[in-house]
């Protein structure tokens, strides 16, 4: 049997972009292979009857968050109960850490590919295609009664440009008219966070933990999704942007001057995420001028005692310093942050809070935050499960706080968020009040100078201002309240309403700034070309 004779199906989320199966289906491509996408989001009748179409020598299911697990067994045994028995093989971090777990949860499995895919996956397709033995490659885990067996872990891709561009087989997301794609600069992270399975994925496999592309080839991507796919915004998707450090900052260096060379600034811009050590005045600068304009931070704690117990390697002034930097340079940042994490105590809730105002009491961006996770493969789970804290399962993993008052807390100020919405989903007031930042740095960056926009920020920002000081007086009182030993509920209606009044204030400004300015913003658009043509 030929490659390409039967094809392989792979099925994993696509919402924004799923770039691990865009290489996938790439690399197979190239190898001679036809190769169908789905989303794992569409109905299971439709991917049942895609399955039923194709007759696919394999199905690849690539699962990115552990808490999905069991609803990709449902879809497994959907499929296996319906008559599909080609080969079943799954990917992804918590696969690859966690493979026996995975294949006892999935038992309809016939494989687990682990680390990195790519090679492992065409491997495997290719014995499968002629007929040869495949449970004696590098790279995979699978049952052999009962047991999991596992193979040698496969290298890791040294050369990153060896591999095809990534297959994009989904519509990009698009901000007032301007389209955005995602981008991978680089693979691998050099710390070791402790509430964290990227680094542990990668130092558990062979090779080199961090490897680069070569800036022109990155830039060289750019080129070629702005020219054949109208692309303007990049959203670098790498676990952290190569910049720590002399020999990354030249290779960030050499990124920025194959950017100019290609002439693409003032014609695209880009989004980054990176630690706060990372933030270096000159060369965000000069990246800035380049086209960066949103930076995402892992920022995580406001206390000493947090950032060591979630080892980031990294002091509460550095993050302070790099927000700072970031303001001056006039560089929109958005930050991911824990109030709570087991080392918690009611002090470090007040201190944490004192933070976020430290950053964001002044409206530049919406205050966000959550509770940390003991993910599978991370060292903070191992050291709860070692502790007797460790509690939930795999698809809602959780532990106990040392003051047991904390809990009730944070299921008290849990319902109030949700109740209220605030700060989790795409509607909520937070993300809606982000969102609107983020056009203003895209309407910026690739639009002419709008009448108003001074005045319209101003209004954003006194509305996002408001809404942060009203949330973290809601969490300092409740902090009181519980560890007072008080306990009680917030008025989850009266904050409803005030949370609607917020988002009702942000709709009026929004709309009507752009309703105002749509004759400028169509026109720049039927351009075809951004700021620089104007």
């Amino acid at each position: 049997m030929t490659p390409g004779t039967r094809p392989v199906m792979l099925v994993g989320f696509q919402q924004q972009g799923n770039l691990g199966l865009g290489y996938l289906a790439s690399t197979l491509r190239r190898a001679g292979h036809r190769v169908e996408v789905l989303d794992f989001e569409r109905p299971a009748e439709e991917i049942l009857a895609a399955a039923r179409e194709l007759d696919p020598i394999l199905i690849g299911f690539s699962l990115i968050f552990q808490f999905y697990i069991r609803r990709f067994g449902e879809l497994i045994r959907y499929l296996r109960g319906n008559g599909v028995e080609c080969h079943f093989s799954m990917g992804g971090h918590y696969p690859t850490l966690s493979y026996r777990q995975t294949l006892e949860t999935v038992p309809e499995l016939d494989s687990v590919v682990r680390f990195e895919g790519e090679l492992t996956l065409l491997e495997l397709v290719n014995a499968l295609c002629t007929g040869a033995e495949w449970r004696g490659m590098d790279g995979i885990a699978y049952a052999c009664e009962g047991q999991a067996v596992v193979t040698p872990a496969r290298k890791l891709i040294e050369d990153l440009d060896s591999l095809p561009y990534p297959e994009r087989n989904f519509e990009p997301d698009v901000v007032l008219g301007r389209r955005a794609m995602p981008l991978l600069a680089s693979r691998g992270c050099s710390r070791t966070c402790s509430f964290c399975s990227i680094h542990t994925f990668y130092r558990t496999a062979p090779g080199k933990v961090v490897r680069t592309r070569r800036p022109r080839e990155v830039v060289m991507e750019m080129l070629w999704l702005h020219e054949e796919r109208g692309i303007t915004i990049f959203l670098f998707q790498d676990d952290d942007f190569p910049l720590f450090g002399k020999a990354w900052h030249r290779w960030a260096g050499e990124l920025v001057d194959e950017m100019h060379h290609a002439r693409l600034p003032g014609r695209v811009i880009w989004k980054i995420n990176c630690r706060a050590d990372a933030v270096a005045p000159e060369l965000f600068a000069r990246m800035r001028d380049a086209g960066l304009y949103i930076v995402y931070m892992g920022l995580e704690s406001g206390t000493e005692e947090g950032l060591s117990t979630l080892n980031k390697g990294i002091t509460v002034e550095q993050n302070l310093g790099a927000v700072r930097i970031l303001k001056q340079l006039g560089i929109k940042f958005e930050f991911g942050f824990m109030l709570l994490d087991p080392s918690s105590t009611f002090a470090s809730v007040h201190a944490n809070v004192g933070f976020l105002r430290a950053i964001v009491g002044d409206g530049s961006a919406a205050a966000t935050f959550c509770r940390m996770l003991p993910y599978d493969g991370t060292p903070i789970k191992d050291e709860l499960e070692r502790t007797g804290r460790l509690r939930g399962d795999v698809c809602a993993p959780d532990y106990d706080f040392l003051d047991p008052r904390l809990e009730d807390f944070y299921q008290a100020l849990a319902r109030t968020v949700d109740v209220t919405g605030w700060i989790h989903g795409h509607k909520a007031l937070s993300p809606q009040l982000n969102w609107a930042w983020n056009e203003v740095a895209v309407m910026e960056q690739l639009f002419p100078d709008l009448p108003g926009m001074s005045g319209y920020k101003a209004r954003l920002r006194q509305i996002t201002q408001a809404s942060n000081e009203l949330l973290f007086r809601v969490v300092d009182d409740l902090a009181a309240d519980y560890e007072n030993g008080r306990g009680g509920e917030c008025d989850a209606e009266a904050l409803h309403g005030r949370c609607g009044e917020f988002l009702e204030r942000l709709l009026l400004e929004r709309n009507g700034f752009v309703v105002r300015n749509q004759g400028i913003l169509l026109e720049t658009l039927q351009q075809g070309q951004p700021h620089e043509a104007a």
